[in-house]
């Protein structure tokens, strides 16, 4: 059955109802004093399909720091420069039952960390990138791949990252005495501080998506963006690892490659060549937008887009 844009509309608002009626189960971030500012009854979506046509609801235009989501980028962008060989010789590519910001699992399990969708394992990456200037070169791919050349830092949420991220600052000398990382902590740390207070929007991380699905081909040029080979290593990370220590149930329960970030953003990657963006602040005890999650189940649910669906949108 295909569905016509009001129907799918309709399904939109429907979801995002549904999931203003979960945000009183989160609460913002707060380790990072400026995310504590978050306007807690924020919530929006952007779906964009490959022929371009958009459906929205809410707050998709509102611009936040894209936190976490930040990860998936820096990878592209370490594989495109550095290569397969060097970013996995150095990060490992399985799910980890630990928190995010783990430095346990370092010490404990393995001296490489477990996946590039982890702190420890996306602080590797940015050390990975091999480019005169690492930050300008991530800003000018996040720009292109969500077709917006105003996206921009937020100084502020950058300042206020820096300032208090002692717990980065662990995993990074950690795994500098490791021989793990190249380069010098603080160094690595600004990169990495810089690219996660990039400001993005649900319709931004929306048309990422949709790129990401097209297996890194813009639909309406033409042009390869991202390696396929590349795009196919991100979005399988992104399934098993990207969201939080809650991959798992999010794969089953929705099941499509996705990434979240702290400061309410969500990036899913839906077959049929769609991409969808959510933007919620209020956060589950695991990091993840409860708004967000709750509208990507009931799109999946709605329009088969659980990547082992058998239905047609």
């Amino acid at each position: 059955m295909v569905m016509d844009k009001e129907e799918i509309q309709r399904i939109l608002e429907k979801a995002l109802e549904e999931g203003r009626n979960v945000l009183y189960e989160g609460r913002v971030a707060s380790y990072i004093p400026e995310l504590a500012k978050a306007n807690s009854g924020n919530l929006g979506v952007c779906l964009m399909r490959k022929d371009g046509t958009e459906y929205s609801a809410g707050d998709c235009n509102i611009p936040f720091t894209m936190q976490s989501i930040s990860k998936t980028f820096s990878l592209i962008l370490a594989l495109q420069t550095a290569g397969y060989d060097k970013v996995f010789s150095k990060i490992g590519m399985e799910p980890t039952g630990d928190r995010f910001d783990s430095i346990l699992q370092l010490e404990l399990k393995d001296w490489r960390p477990f996946n590039p969708m982890i702190n420890a394992g996306a602080i590797v990456t940015a050390s990975c990138i091999e480019s005169p200037d690492p930050f300008q070169s991530f800003l000018d791919l996040v720009r292109r791949l969500c077709a917006n050349p105003r996206i921009s830092l937020n100084e502020s949420v950058y300042r206020s990252e820096k300032k208090t991220g002692t717990r980065n600052r662990s995993i990074a000398y950690l795994l500098k005495s490791d021989n793990v990382l190249d380069g010098e902590p603080e160094e690595v740390l600004d990169v990495y501080f810089r690219m996660c207070s990039v400001m993005v929007t649900a319709r931004d991380l929306a048309h990422y998506g949709m790129i990401l699905s097209n297996h890194g081909v813009d639909p309406q040029t033409g042009e390869q963006l991202v390696d396929s080979t590349i795009v196919r290593i991100v979005t399988t990370l992104m399934m098993l690892c990207g969201m939080y220590d809650e991959s798992g149930e999010y794969a089953v329960k929705v099941g499509m490659p996705s990434k979240s970030g702290v400061g309410g953003g969500i990036c899913a990657i839906a077959r049929h060549g769609i991409g969808i963006g959510t933007f919620g602040p209020m956060l589950n005890k695991k990091g993840n937008s409860v708004g967000g999650e709750r509208i990507l189940r009931i799109l999946s649910e709605s329009l088969g887009l659980h990547v082992f669906d058998t239905k047609e949108f």
